[in-house]
């Protein structure tokens, strides 16, 4: 298995995409939540994982890192293009009580 990791961010008005590439770890988790902590008022993050289909739980952990800094701010993290087995796990772990999940960007975007 591949442990490269790469993302890409954009950001629209107070929203930041960002789609990731590769397994999501120790490593793709902490390059998440600094993509995420370079931007100041972000009220919604929407995080494409259509081309990360592991995530382990160190990279969770940062995922919820995340969420709690944006629920704090009533802000809120939205998953698209999620893979059924993440997506069961996310769902297993309770993520959706706390964040959103869409089936494309655009969709994230909209909601």
């Amino acid at each position: 298995m591949s442990t490269d990791f790469n993302l890409i961010s954009e950001l629209h008005d107070k929203t930041l995409v960002i789609k990731t590439e590769g397994y999501i770890n120790n490593i793709g988790g902490e390059k998440i939540v600094e993509e995420f902590s370079k931007h100041n008022g972000i009220s919604k993050l929407v995080l494409n994982l259509e081309k990360s289909k592991v995530v382990n739980s160190i990279g969770i952990s940062h995922l919820i890192e995340v969420i709690e800094k944006l629920n704090q701010g009533n802000g809120k993290l939205v998953f698209t293009n999620l893979d059924p087995t993440i997506e069961k796990t996310f769902t297993i772990m309770g993520l959706f009580q706390f964040a959103g999940k869409a089936d494309t960007v655009e969709s994230a975007l909209s909601s």
